[in-house]
């Protein structure tokens, strides 16, 4: 055997045994395709599925940064003391804020399936006069003011009041408490009723918050097994909406109620005039326990009436006028007004100024009245203040 014979042998032979392994190889399973998110726009923007399921979930909030200055009592500034020699002088009210939502739903047999969660984080001094160590700045801690389920038209959870939130709020203006127009932090248990030609409807049993402060503002939380109870009635259109509501307070056995004529002038000027009515016998009665000093969970203004009116003008797609002006039957009148500029989609800054009087403010309040609801400086019958609010919503 010459060299030659050998060398293509040996060749052969590799060969072989290559291919008798090869035989034997593993096959690599191929990946499995990749589960890229969907979007959903079943609900609006910014939906997309849950991978997994036929929920649909978005992510949203804002982070938002308050520069207030003034007297306290238009609830714009604050009061701090100084280190040296500790006299009162006033300072910033400032106030940082994080807020996180989160939308879902699901359509089901039974309707669609939604909740909707905002948790907000602070960091802040406060709106008030100067204790023992001035006005320290600090985390506020989380609330959370929204966190309900609904199915169809039964909602339940944390919530704001019907009282407000079916009529709306009042006014596009900062500072729309100045005159108060009733609370908001409630749990509920909720129908809605929507008849799809503009008629709507809404029954909430809801527990209220807050132990009140005594002598000026009635215990909010219900103090039995016995709900508050709202319930109203809107007639919606293309022109605006006429709007109705009515709120039962358990706990003080008082009644209140609001109407509001909303009109969209044209694509630029929009109108609102709201109007309440409340009893408050028992809110005025010095002789309770927790006295409430005239004003309750859902009748917040001062006596029986009150009434809020404003609008918001657009100059354009980027700048628009609001301004919000209150009265009450206790002669506390409140003026809002502000203009609000998106520098970028997504990015406002809001400048607002803001004044309040109160008329009765020299009679002496008892446990029965309180004529002083923003907390206007003794010697004083009335505040002003400005704020300006920069906000990136996402």
């Amino acid at each position: 055997m010459n060299i030659k014979s050998l060398l293509l042998g040996s060749a052969a032979a590799l060969i072989a045994v290559s291919g008798a392994r090869a035989a034997d190889a593993v096959t690599v399973a191929e990946p499995e395709p990749a589960e890229y998110v969907k979007i959903c726009d079943v609900y609006g923007s910014g939906y997309f599925y849950i991978p997994g399921t036929e929920t649909c979930l978005r992510i949203g909030g804002y982070v938002r940064y308050d520069i207030g200055v003034g007297d306290v009592g238009s609830f714009d500034g604050a009061e701090s003391r100084d280190v040296r020699d500790g006299d009162p002088q006033d300072t910033f009210y400032k106030k940082a804020r994080f807020t996180l939502k989160t939308w879902t739903g699901q359509e089901t047999e039974l309707g669609t399936l939604k909740t909707y969660t905002e948790t907000r984080f602070n960091f802040q001094n406060n709106n008030r006069y100067a204790t023992t160590y001035g006005n320290p700045a600090g985390n506020s801690g989380a609330s959370l003011n929204f966190a309900w389920i609904q199915l169809g038209g039964l909602r339940v959870g944390k919530d704001e009041s019907a009282f407000n939130t079916f009529i709306g709020y009042a006014g596009n203006v900062i500072q729309d408490t100045l005159v108060p127009y009733g609370d908001f932090d409630t749990n509920v248990v909720q129908y809605y009723f929507d008849a799809g030609n503009g008629f709507s409807a809404v029954v909430s049993l809801e527990e209220g918050a807050g132990d009140g402060t005594f002598g000026q503002y009635g215990v909010g939380t219900i103090d039995s097994y016995v709900p508050h109870v709202v319930g109203g009635v809107k007639w919606t259109q293309g022109w605006g909406a006429i709007t109705g509501v009515i709120a039962y307070d358990s706990n003080y056995e008082e009644v209140a109620g609001k109407v509001r004529l909303d009109v969209n002038v044209n694509d630029a000027i929009s109108l609102f005039i709201m109007a309440g009515y409340g009893t408050d016998d028992n809110y005025s009665d010095p002789t309770y326990t927790l006295p409430a000093g005239g004003r309750g969970f859902y009748k917040q203004w001062d006596e029986n009436w009150a009434i809020w009116g404003g609008g918001t003008y657009k100059f354009n797609e980027k700048t628009s006028f609001n301004a919000q002006v209150s009265y009450d039957e206790g002669e506390n009148l409140g003026i809002a007004a502000n203009i609000a500029y998106d520098i970028v989609p997504g990015f406002t800054i809001t400048a607002e100024v803001d004044y309040v009087n109160a008329g009765k403010i020299d009679e002496a309040d008892t446990l029965g009245t309180n004529h002083n609801w923003t907390g206007i400086a003794a010697g004083d019958d009335d505040a002003i203040g400005g704020m300006l609010r920069f906000q990136r919503s996402f």
